[in-house]
């Protein structure tokens, strides 16, 4: 069995309860509170951004070119969709009213950047990749479980539910068993740390936006 079969089944839990949110089961049934997906689309540009950052700083680190080019284009990639979500979902929006990143989002974005800084270039890439296929199987079980024929938030839907992304989430898989090979038994436990960390994350993430979640100092 491959390290991300082996890490699929033990996070698998975390997943299914990111599947039970209320925030996607509504996002599903195109129910959700207009604001709390703003918030939500806000947060993610910011955490997008950071993101960016840590997928360029793994294709720095990686001796091999082929994954490196690839680690390049996912950073790219990253900030195109942060492109479109916003002229799709904040065209409307007011860009002069200044937000920061929720206590969710911080928290999310600075462990990336402490993996990049302080782990292994193999850690770094496990914890990079929940964002990818979490948000992959989100989009496909949403998109195999839709009721209505009209959703406002289908555009979302479509970004992470298509062939393209699905592809790309392929790539990062693929790179990340081939990583994890070569690496030592303590090598791998610590990748899947820190994908089952990350994949929490996820979880926090989207109930971050449902609560709206503030700073309260």
């Amino acid at each position: 069995m491959k390290w991300s079969e082996r890490t699929w089944v033990q996070i698998q839990p975390i997943y299914n309860n990111i599947l039970k949110h209320p925030f996607i089961k509504e996002l599903m049934g195109g129910t959700l509170d207009k604001e709390k997906f703003i918030f939500y689309i806000r947060q993610d540009a910011i955490y997008l951004s950071e993101y960016g950052k840590v997928l360029a700083g793994i294709a720095s680190k990686l001796s091999n070119t082929e994954y490196t080019n690839e680690f390049l284009h996912f950073a790219s990639d990253s900030v195109a969709v942060e492109k479109a979500l916003h002229e799709s979902f904040l065209k409307d929006i007011d860009k002069n009213i200044p937000f920061e990143a929720s206590p969710g989002c911080l928290f999310y974005t600075s462990y990336l950047h402490s993996q990049l800084g302080n782990a292994s270039v193999e850690v770094a890439a496990a914890a990079v990749l929940p964002c990818f296929w979490i948000y992959k199987e989100v989009g496909d079980y949403i998109l195999a479980n839709q009721t209505k024929s009209e959703n406002p938030y289908q555009d979302w839907i479509n970004t992470y539910g298509g062939d393209e992304f699905a592809e790309s989430v392929r790539k990062a898989i693929a790179i990340c068993d081939d990583l994890a090979e070569k690496s030592t038994l303590q090598q791998q436990e610590a990748m899947t740390k820190a994908f089952a960390v990350c994949s929490k994350m996820e979880w926090i993430f989207w109930d971050s936006a449902w609560r709206l979640e503030q700073w309260d100092i």
